[in-house]
């Protein structure tokens, strides 16, 4: 059962997240920013993050590539919104595996992630 952190603003987001995964995944963090999610990682050294884009003090972009700088084994899939392709392209430069677009749906969920991190 992979381990997984989940990061975003929402608590929406995270709970929504949280239901689609929890019966397939151990989710070992939910945190709210980047800076978070750098620091969860770091301790958890999850098999694969979750990663929203648009998060306060450090966004998701900067979090992933603080992430794949310190462990370029490390599994990152981007949650974004419609509409955000320019970011979308930011974060595969900044090392993102995958990504799946807002709102989520369980299917493209696990599409993604069997992506990156096959069973």
């Amino acid at each position: 059962m992979p381990d997984v952190l989940i990061a975003d603003d929402s608590e929406f987001m995270r709970n929504l997240l949280r239901e689609i995964l929890e019966e397939d995944h151990q989710i070992v963090g939910e945190v709210e920013n980047g800076v978070e999610a750098v620091e969860t990682y770091k301790e958890e050294h999850p098999d694969l993050v979750m990663m929203d884009i648009v998060m306060p003090i450090r966004d998701g972009i900067e979090a992933t590539d603080e992430i794949k700088s310190a462990d370029p084994d490390a599994n990152v899939i981007m949650c974004t919104s419609v509409g955000q392709e320019e970011k979308m392209k930011e974060a595969v430069k900044a090392g993102a595996d995958g990504y799946i677009t807002k709102p989520f749906q369980k299917p493209s969920v696990m599409e993604a992630i069997e992506d990156v991190v096959p069973s």
